[in-house]
């Protein structure tokens, strides 16, 4: 089926995010923590005692760092947002994709951080040099969809593996034009037969994690939290100044972990200040200053990636498989 529509929970987790907003959080987020416990350690001793530093599991590459959306959970939505305005570089994004496949990446690739990718008007020459690139990479695009129509998303899918359109609402309705995009592709599958198109229904104020303090909508509580994280062992997050930043929860852009201006892709996710960093989180985020109060869960596709990389140690391709299920 090349679409599908994803509620989470259904009604019911659609009305527990909606009416108990906060205790739908807590519950979530302690039980993600418990059951991903062994896995993550089993990964992070995998990723320390391994000779050669793994490669990342996604590569995250902002382009532009602005959204359209009003969600509450987010500071990069428009009306909460305080970056100043920055578009990548021409020369420094195909710099960095022509290093990436030097690398011969066959991970996660996305051009996606805190923003909307579809603000960027180079979007689908972006993905196409990606995809020349790495035809061996699992491309995936994650939009809110407000400014996707049928054109838009058939000039995209040709070099993607995943389209992700997050519908957030407050009535638990695919808005029109999202809904327009869903009836064709199920009318015309043979057009959309190599892509996977997912439509998550999204509450549009749910509350999430508190994210580095950084949500809107859910301040940290200055309550340690001392579980480990797995986005310095999987996640590469690239700004759009050609900074790595330490993971989506910096959304005010104050890390810094090399500068892709004047280092290698490689050289700055083998860094010495990165390494650091995984030592101290590898026993919990209660060792990082920025990570000390943050709440902030993988998302399902990193533990997927993970748990086919352990089982299948010398290929991402079940990973890149596991995201289709």
């Amino acid at each position: 089926m090349p679409v599908r529509i994803h509620n989470f929970a259904g009604i019911i987790g659609w009305n527990a995010r909606k009416y108990l907003p906060r205790l739908a959080s807590e519950s979530y987020l302690k039980l993600q923590f418990i059951t991903r416990r062994k896995l993550q350690k089993k990964y992070i001793d995998y990723f320390l005692q391994n000779n050669e530093i793994p490669q990342p599991n996604i590569i995250n590459i902002e382009t532009i760092n602005r959204c359209n959306s009003t969600c509450e959970f987010c500071t990069a939505n428009k009306n909460a947002e305080k970056r100043p305005y920055k578009r990548m570089e021409d020369k420094l994004y195909y710099n960095i994709i022509d290093q990436i496949a030097e690398w011969d990446y066959r991970g996660h690739l996305t051009l996606y951080g805190n923003n909307e990718p579809w603000l960027d008007t180079r979007i689908v020459d972006f993905h196409k040099y990606a995809r020349e690139k790495l035809p061996n990479a699992f491309i995936f695009m994650s939009t809110n969809g407000l400014l996707l129509d049928i054109e838009k998303t058939k000039s995209i899918i040709p070099y993607i593996n995943q389209l992700i359109i997050n519908n957030y609402c407050l009535d638990m309705k695919l808005h029109d034009n999202v809904k327009e995009i869903y009836d064709y592709v199920k009318s015309h599958p043979d057009e959309f037969k190599d892509v996977d198109i997912l439509i998550q229904m999204r509450y549009l104020k749910e509350v999430l994690t508190n994210r580095a303090g950084s949500a809107p909508n859910k301040q940290e509580s200055r309550k340690i939290i001392k579980e480990t994280c797995l986005m310095p062992f999987t996640d590469m997050w690239i700004m759009p100044n050609g900074k790595l930043g330490i993971c989506c929860c910096d959304n005010f852009e104050v890390t810094d972990f090399g500068d892709l201006s004047e280092m290698t892709v490689k050289d700055a996710w083998n860094s010495l200040k990165y390494q650091e960093l995984r030592n101290l989180i590898k026993d919990g985020r209660q060792n990082y200053p920025f990570c000390k109060y943050c709440d902030f869960i993988d998302a399902g596709l990193r533990m997927d990636a993970v748990n086919d990389i352990l089982s299948n140690s010398s290929t991402l391709h079940g990973a890149r498989q596991s995201i289709l299920k």
